[in-house]
């Protein structure tokens, strides 16, 4: 009876394994295959983390990668750590001087490049946070939770190298209309953020940006509720749809 009972754990814990094991829409990588594969891609978002992840951060990242699955030129890959036995991908995490205490650890690589990686390093490890990373930095064009599709093309245009003042007041009068024409509440509460960042912007100029950027933040890293820190996360990856385009990138 025992042994019976004992093999069921066992295969209970094999089945639990390899679903920890495979993020749907990331690639495995190891020590043989790492190089090979990430040289061939315009942008690879990598996490390095124990061979068997779980718990909330586990969760955002099966967010991140079923979210991106679809972008094109985006490699999204886990590479599983161990530090004992085999000590199975070890010498990638020693490569890029990653500590187990510090997992998971989210690096970009761009154009193939496999000296200069881009550290993933927001203290908020939120799938719209990791995207919004690599939308930044890679300049890989993705709708973030909050941001309506229409509205980051105007943010295009308001922040477009060379803009002019009475080009961002026309950009801005489009946006009006097409905020009094949104019938979604939410969509109209975010098109509405979008109106303000740009009257904001016209008054201060593109430091506007970054500075209320780090108002937010700022507010994110004090005691809310997740309804507040919901709002405040849409809120910030609307505000990165003006700093990661145009001037307002170039400029800060």
């Amino acid at each position: 009876m025992f042994t019976k009972y004992l093999l069921f754990v066992l295969s209970l814990n094999v089945i639990i394994i390899s679903i920890n094991c495979e993020t749907k829409g990331a690639i495995g990588l190891d020590s043989l295959t790492f190089d090979k594969v990430v040289s061939k891609f315009k942008a690879s978002l990598v996490r390095f983390d124990t061979a068997y992840p779980y718990g909330e951060k586990q969760d955002e990242w099966v967010k991140v990668a079923a979210d991106l699955k679809a972008t094109p030129d985006l490699l999204v890959a886990d590479v599983g750590i161990r530090d004992y036995g085999e000590k199975e991908n070890q010498d990638l995490a020693d490569r890029y001087a990653i500590k187990k205490d510090d997992f998971p650890v989210v690096k970009l690589f761009l154009n193939g490049d496999l000296e200069k990686a881009i550290t993933f390093e927001d203290k908020e490890f939120k799938a719209d946070r990791i995207k919004a990373f690599v939308r930044a930095k890679a300049g890989i064009k993705i709708l973030l939770d909050s941001c309506l599709e229409e509205f980051d093309a105007l943010a295009a245009k308001f922040t477009a190298e060379k803009v002019t003042k009475d080009k961002q007041k026309k950009v801005l009068e489009s946006a009006k209309k097409a905020a009094d024409a949104v019938a979604k509440e939410a969509d109209k509460k975010s098109a509405n953020i979008y109106v303000k960042i740009m009257e904001k912007a016209l008054e201060r100029g593109v430091v506007f940006y970054e500075s209320e950027k780090a108002r937010v933040q700022n507010l994110l890293s004090g005691k809310v509720s997740d309804a507040k820190k919901k709002e405040l996360l849409g809120r910030l990856n609307i505000i990165e749809s003006f700093i990661t385009t145009g001037a307002a990138k170039d400029e800060l």
